[in-house]
């Protein structure tokens, strides 16, 4: 679970091509598709539940989103077993305990009740810190596909009304509305109420030329000719049946890896010596370097 602070930018997403001009401005090249999402989902306040394979750039659109609306963004990093307490807020006992055991002797229970249950004591975690923001942030649920039904329930209820009630304190209710994005790798089927309740976005691996806008925007020294090769190479690589396909950042990471190198073509050999970058099982750089590298040969 992690909470991040961006820069402040003051830019409107008034417009689908807004939108997709901020992007663009946090490094994020976005299809039309993905704009339209997201401009929808701030203006009408829904969710938006955006499923695909790993590496299609899920994660990422949320912190570029972020970073263009000059929000915070805050992070709710889903595994399974994840309960309420971790996602909602719980009590600091530690804290409590000392306060106890600071009371003067003979103190009663309700005079320490309503002492050690006030907001000092109290450790909000992303949902409840997404809705008590003063300022509107962006709340990333990310892969909620590792988590159980039960809760989906709980983050079904606290997405509708933007509330969260704690027995000892009262009811806490959102000053702003945050946008909220949930990610999922796809790994089980999401509940139908969830779904009802969100837009939908569907990301898989870009196409030749998608792919090639992004390598040029991240590694903009690296020649064309090399640039266009490299995603067609990786598309190859992806059709094969693979533990893991090379993802989006590793593109990039191998685009940077071949200009840091002064490669001026990916032959064979240079394939051979660089395809670690994208290729991370030892089963799958077997089969890569069979089917890839001899075509490449």
């Amino acid at each position: 679970m992690e909470r991040e602070t961006v820069m402040d930018n003051n830019l409107p997403a008034d417009s689908i091509e807004a939108v997709t001009r901020g992007l663009a401005s946090a490094g994020y090249i976005a299809s039309r598709q993905i704009a339209t999402a997201v401009y929808l989902a701030e203006r009408i306040e829904k969710p938006i539940l955006v499923e695909g394979p790993a590496g299609v750039g899920k994660t990422e659109l949320a912190k570029a989103l972020a970073s263009y609306l000059g929000r915070e963004l805050v992070r709710l990093q889903c595994y399974e077993g994840l309960d309420e307490a971790k996602a909602l807020y719980e009590w600091n006992y530690r804290k409590q305990l000392l306060r106890i055991q600071a009371e003067a002797d003979g103190a009663g229970w309700s005079e320490v009740q309503d002492d050690i249950f006030g907001k000092e004591f109290l450790l909000a975690r992303p949902l409840m810190t997404a809705i008590a923001s003063e300022l509107p942030v962006v709340l990333l649920i990310d892969e909620i596909d590792k988590t159980d039904q039960e809760f989906e329930a709980m983050l079904l209820e606290v997405l509708s009304d933007f509330q969260i009630s704690i027995p000892e304190l009262g009811r806490v209710e959102s000053r702003t509305h945050p946008i909220v994005l949930l990610t999922s790798n796809n790994s089980r089927e999401l509940t139908e109420a969830l779904k009802r309740r969100c837009l939908y976005l569907w990301l898989d691996y870009p196409t030749l030329e998608h792919e090639l806008a992004i390598v040029r925007l991240h590694a903009p020294l690296l020649p064309d000719t090399v640039a266009r090769k490299l995603v067609e190479v990786v598309a190859m690589v992806r059709e094969l049946d693979l533990k893991k396909p090379p993802s989006i950042a590793e593109s990039i990471d191998w685009a940077r890896a071949l200009l840091l190198l002064g490669a001026s073509d990916i032959d064979a050999a240079t394939f051979t010596e660089t395809m670690s970058v994208i290729v991370k099982h030892r089963t799958d750089i077997e089969l890569v370097a069979e089917r890839v590298g001899l075509a490449l040969a």
